[in-house]
């Protein structure tokens, strides 16, 4: 049997979403009337940005060359902090982007990041596309930001590290893991007396190279296309922490296009997020066995110690105040054990 490698395992996952552009490269190029530039912060392999590549050819043919959106991952316009100040100021038209982020301007988007909070994604769908969801759109709004209606998939994180696995709270004492700039996912670590320091994704590699931190956490797609396993020994699956992104535009720039161009953009970026939703759950399965024949070895964890540490160091109090009683019974509604 052949080794899955980097480039078939996700030419597989995504050979489906790369046959339409295919088919509509060969229609005539037209001027495009409005022309929006888009910015993430993942690689440009990663099925998120293959099916916003997808969705950019659609809404290209189907505005018969009307609206053209521009494409820039891996943050080519800047980090993540970078591009929601550059979407809320005009300076970026849209950019996906991680709740926890988004959640520095509109604080309850960053609920769902809640440590230990959700047990799979049947919880996760029915929270985003039921009144937690709307909930937090209403509030992006707010802050004169179109927001879509459904959320993109990050996937389930897992913490990788370097000398030993992490098998319960205790391992995480003392331990330096790298997180991403947002005061939810310090506080969370903190509250396992870890050392967290926050560091921008393109960053990351080098850190774990140079063990200025000993350890990461993030999805399976990112540890795969990042090339964590490169750097990292263990991955304990501790799913201690959904993420997901929202796709955003300027509120401004979207107002400016005509009521048909609003309809045909939402409608294939909401197709597309669905469809990305589909891929991100069936190539995680396929990663765990690629990134063991790549020297990964894996951990699963009993997650409930970990809850109950939690909320012993007053995690969950704490952050109930910050968010408020509505919000989080939103979340209670479909997470374990948050009362």
């Amino acid at each position: 049997m052949v080794n899955p490698t980097r480039r078939t395992v996700l030419r597989t996952a995504c050979l489906s979403v790369a046959a339409p552009s295919i088919l509509f490269a060969s229609r005539p190029a037209l001027a495009a009337n409005f022309k929006l530039k888009c910015g993430h912060d993942v690689a440009d392999s990663h099925p998120m940005h293959q099916r916003l590549a997808q969705a950019a050819e659609r809404i290209k043919a189907d505005s018969q060359g009307r609206l053209e959106l521009q494409l820039f991952p891996n943050n080519q316009l800047g980090g993540d902090t970078d591009m929601l100040g550059q979407v809320r100021s005009g300076g970026l038209e849209m950019a996906l982007l991680p709740e926890l982020i988004i959640g520095t301007m509109v604080p309850v988007a960053s609920i769902t990041g809640i440590g230990f909070a959700f047990g799979g994604y049947d919880d996760v769908w029915k929270a985003m596309d039921g009144d937690l969801g709307q909930h937090i759109r209403e509030a992006i709004g707010k802050v004169r930001l179109h927001v879509f209606d459904r959320v993109w998939d990050n996937g389930f994180r897992q913490i990788t590290s370097n000398g030993k696995p992490i098998l319960a709270p205790k391992d995480l004492q003392g331990f330096k893991i790298r997180v991403p700039s947002s005061q939810l996912w310090i506080s969370m670590f903190k509250a396992f007396d870890a050392a967290p320091t926050a560091l921008n994704s393109s960053e990351l590699y080098a850190a774990l190279q140079t063990k200025v931190v000993e350890g990461q956490e993030n999805p399976l797609s990112n540890i795969y296309t990042q090339k964590t396993f490169e750097v990292q020994q263990y991955c304990s699956m501790t799913n201690h922490m959904w993420s997901g992104y929202w796709p955003l535009v300027n509120g401004r720039v979207w107002n400016s296009l005509p009521e048909d161009l609003q309809q045909m953009f939402s409608k294939h970026i909401n197709e597309a997020a669905i469809d990305q939703r589909k891929d991100i759950e069936s190539l995680n399965g396929q990663l765990e066995q690629v990134l063991t024949e790549k020297g990964l070895e894996f951990h699963r964890p009993e997650l409930q110690p970990f809850r109950d540490e939690l909320a012993k160091a007053g995690f969950y109090s704490e952050w109930r105040k910050k968010f408020g009683d509505e919000s989080w019974s939103m979340l209670a509604k479909y997470a374990k054990g948050l009362g």
